[in-house]
């Protein structure tokens, strides 16, 4: 049985397969030969809000040829304190694979191991391991390997995005730079287990210089709401703008995985300057997802 829990557990050899499966599922799109969902339903299981990733397997599910059911946690038994261990073996009895949006990482990874069916973590606060995917992918299409490149990461540098970035970075062998504060740089001992060539600086000038791809996301994630003001403060300096841009490599790809609160983590001038790559980075999400759900089908 498959899952896809983390980058962490994902080897190089099916990171690269699922992005090239992927590329064909973009060339492809409408004229497939096989569905390889055929006859089956996949749920969706969202604890979070979404709009990209909620649509993108919605719409994935239908074109794989099986049927999504949406299923807020709020309106399920979870919501009123079932065990995710009990919501698993009954789904399990049910359907036949399971997307997971939710806060614990604990929770996907039970979820899998009490299910039994094909599972993916479509977002956890520790991980967001779909979306990085997808940005492979769209940096290689516009770009081609991402091996030996710069991947700067401007922000809350602890959160869930950078998280999946260090591990894209030691499997696939690019460098990443993150620029935050230093109360927002990643884990001391997720660098240590991720290896790779990871750096971590509060001077975000340093950070862009040279880089292939300047990349962003909110300062206030999901569940982070109450530390607004606090963050808005920390985070004042660590903005993609046009004078970071210009630090960059000539031609260098700036890309947000959105929402984007113009004027905080970007400038609105930088995000619209860049909309095209943003918008075929979200995009990409539907043609990943599909080669995710492939991938684990297999």
């Amino acid at each position: 049985m498959k899952h896809l829990l983390s980058l962490e557990k994902l080897s190089r050899g099916d990171m690269e397969a699922i992005v090239q499966s992927a590329t064909v599922f973009k060339r492809e799109r409408g004229h497939h030969t096989t569905q390889p969902l055929a006859g089956q339903t996949w749920a969706l299981i969202f604890a979070k809000s979404s709009t990209r990733t909620r649509v993108s397997y919605e719409v994935g599910i239908r074109e794989l040829g099986a049927l999504p059911m949406f299923l807020s946690a709020a309106e399920i038994q979870l919501g009123r304190g079932e065990p995710i261990k009990d919501t698993a073996r009954v789904l399990g009895r049910m359907v036949h694979g399971a997307v997971i949006r939710t806060y614990a990482q604990t929770d996907v990874e039970e979820f899998a191991e009490y299910s039994r069916i094909p599972t993916v973590n479509a977002l956890t606060d520790l991980e967001h391991p779909c979306q990085i995917l997808t940005d492979v992918f769209t940096y290689q299409e516009k770009r081609g390997p991402i091996q030996g490149r710069i991947v700067t990461f401007v922000g809350d540098g602890a959160c869930n995005v950078p998280a999946s970035w260090i591990w894209a970075a030691s499997k696939l062998g690019f460098e990443l730079r993150i620029a935050a504060p230093k109360a927002y740089q990643p884990d001391a001992s997720l660098l240590r287990r991720a290896g790779g060539r990871v750096t971590c600086t509060e001077d975000v000038k340093a950070a862009a210089a040279g880089a292939d791809l300047l990349y962003t996301d909110v300062w206030v994630s999901m569940g982070k709401e109450a530390e607004s003001a606090e963050r808005l403060k920390a985070l004042a300096g660590y903005q993609i703008n046009e004078t970071l841009v210009k630090l960059a490599k000539p031609g260098a790809l700036v890309m947000h995985c959105l929402p984007a609160y113009r004027g905080k983590e970007i400038d609105a001038a930088t995000f619209d300057a860049h909309a095209s790559t943003i918008f075929d980075q979200a995009e990409n999400r539907l043609h990943m997802q599909k080669a995710i759900m492939e991938f684990l089908a297999r």
